[in-house]
């Protein structure tokens, strides 16, 4: 005897509460949402009442829990004609193939943009982290062992590529977000000048490193803590690109921050794994590490553009509020290096901090 699960009956409207706790501001998407969960396999036993949100992210998909005779599942609510789900399925594929716990596929309704998942359950690395003692060795070299696990599935021409074009239209979104829309600041000619030399030497320090897979995103607050094993989520982004990218992603987070120390001795004993696993991270330490850092300082430009694009288009005042680490990052890699000291006088500038002259000798 075949099991039908119906959706609720309740007269639709904007905004509509289908479920506790989860809204729908189209009231046409949360009927088709309910047809196509009808539809899926009376085996799974859904239950649609215990539908509840799960997480959000920087995007336009959501993520909301149900249950089944499997346990708990996840939906990805991502309408069409915002997101492309084909990227995220295509990864979560690789990553299977390359041994990564990965959320299983269930199924998947493309034309509407909804996907059933399995769980991979709600504790985060970052939420298991005691932010305010020593950081957890073991948790990031478990998460470093599934980095190299990743990057040596590598294959070219399978991923988009990491292209200068694309790194470079990631840059153009902190002049054009960041410094314009949320800073309110015109460049003048000669300040434009200074960062697009900036620019230039980023990319040719970025491209110069050869490329694996990369997930972009690649932060505790992505990977999934269980008995299972970590667990790795938010992957659909994934591009061909250079090497030293999720490494500065994983130690140079966009919501936490280690002492100096501690992510030295990390992305050490990363390259030391990664030389032994032949992957190519170069012979000397110091020029992969200064590879690492400015590729953590585009990374850094960029989300800080993003997140005022958050901010000031989508309504989400709760990303910007970490654009005091972006700046500190930032700050912090141009000292370092004479070649980024017009950059760091910008973005001082920028900022209104004022600094006292004094002698320094930086890295070359």
């Amino acid at each position: 005897m075949s099991q039908h699960i119906h959706a609720p009956s309740v007269k639709l409207s904007p905004a509509t509460q289908a479920t506790d706790g989860v809204l729908w501001s189209d009231a046409g998407r949360q009927s088709r949402f309910f047809q196509w969960l009808s539809g899926l396999p009376a085996e799974l036993a859904l239950q649609p009442d215990t539908l509840s949100p799960a997480s959000a992210d920087a995007s336009f998909r959501r993520y909301l829990r149900i249950d089944s005779s499997r346990g708990s599942l996840v939906v990805m609510d991502a309408p069409p004609d915002k997101e492309d789900c084909k990227p995220f399925v295509q990864v979560d594929r690789l990553m299977q193939e390359a041994g990564l716990r990965v959320p299983e596929v269930l199924a998947w309704e493309e034309e509407q943009g909804f996907l059933l998942l399995s769980d991979l359950g709600a504790n985060t690395l970052l939420q298991s982290m005691d932010l305010s003692a020593e950081p957890p060795l073991d948790q990031y070299m478990e998460a470093v062992d599934l980095l190299l696990q990743w990057q040596l599935a590598s294959r070219p021409e399978v991923l988009p590529v990491y292209d200068q074009a694309l790194l470079r239209r990631e840059l153009e979104l902190f002049p054009q977000w960041y410094i314009a829309q949320h800073r309110q600041v015109v460049l003048d000619e000669k300040q434009r000048k200074t960062l697009d030399e900036a620019f230039e030497r980023i990319l040719q320090n970025n491209l110069s490193w050869p490329s694996v897979y990369v997930h972009r995103d690649f932060m505790p607050r992505n990977l999934m803590v269980s008995p299972q094993g970590m667990g790795v989520l938010d992957f659909q982004d994934a591009v061909y690109g250079p090497i030293t990218y999720d490494i500065a992603s994983l130690m140079r987070d966009a919501f936490l921050s280690w002492d100096e120390a501690f992510c030295l001795d990390v992305t050490i004993r990363y390259w030391q794994k990664a030389r032994r696993a032949g992957l190519p991270v170069g012979d000397d330490f110091g020029a992969f590490y200064q590879g690492v850092e400015w590729m953590g300082l585009q990374r850094h430009l960029k989300v800080a553009g993003i997140f005022a694009r958050l901010t000031l288009r989508d309504g989400k005042p709760q990303y910007l509020a970490d654009t005091p680490r972006f700046i500190h990052y930032i700050r912090s890699t141009c000292a370092r290096y004479m070649a980024l000291k017009p950059l760091l006088r910008l973005v001082e500038t920028i900022e209104g901090i004022e600094v006292p002259t004094a002698f320094a000798f930086g890295r070359f």
